[in-house]
């Protein structure tokens, strides 16, 4: 199934959810027997179930006059983020700077592939993480596998 690109469809989203005081943090395009778009939104205190229909409702026209997928049907989805999302934009990495995080490496460092610590910096190319309150290093951003904001079940 041919799509319009991701950033005109993007784009579109951002435009319909900034009124309402709701972000468009992603998209994501899943073809297949069942094609479906979902778009992934934050908002200032969270997002609920409220929010997610109310976007919906509000992003589902103006998605139908663009026609991202040419005609073809699919289902449109909204939803939250999730706390156990990837860090994958800049913007994500910034604003957890000064708390716990997961991370999970392709190569071992330390004897390890896998931290909890505290991300104290962030550039492109690299983190810096605290990891038990003194060990201080820097991992290469290409050497993760997934960072997300660490989650205590406790």
């Amino acid at each position: 199934m041919k799509i319009k690109p991701k950033n005109e469809i993007f784009s579109l989203c951002e435009k319909v959810a900034s009124p309402l005081g709701i972000e468009v943090v992603e998209i994501e395009f899943k073809q297949g027997k069942n094609p479906s778009l979902t778009v992934y939104i934050d908002k200032e205190g969270g997002v609920d179930l409220d929010s997610c229909e109310k976007f919906h409702r509000a992003v589902d026209l103006p998605l139908d006059e663009l026609d991202p997928t040419y005609g073809a049907p699919y289902t449109l989805n909204v939803s939250s983020l999730g706390v156990d999302r990837p860090f994958r934009t800049e913007k994500d990495f910034l604003s957890h700077i000064g708390e716990m995080v997961e991370i999970k490496l392709y190569s071992s460092i330390r004897g390890k592939k896998q931290f909890d610590g505290v991300l104290c910096s962030y550039t492109p190319e690299a983190i810096t993480v605290r990891v038990n309150d003194k060990d201080t290093f820097t991992i290469d951003i290409k050497n993760i596998v997934k960072i997300n904001e660490y989650i205590d079940f406790e």
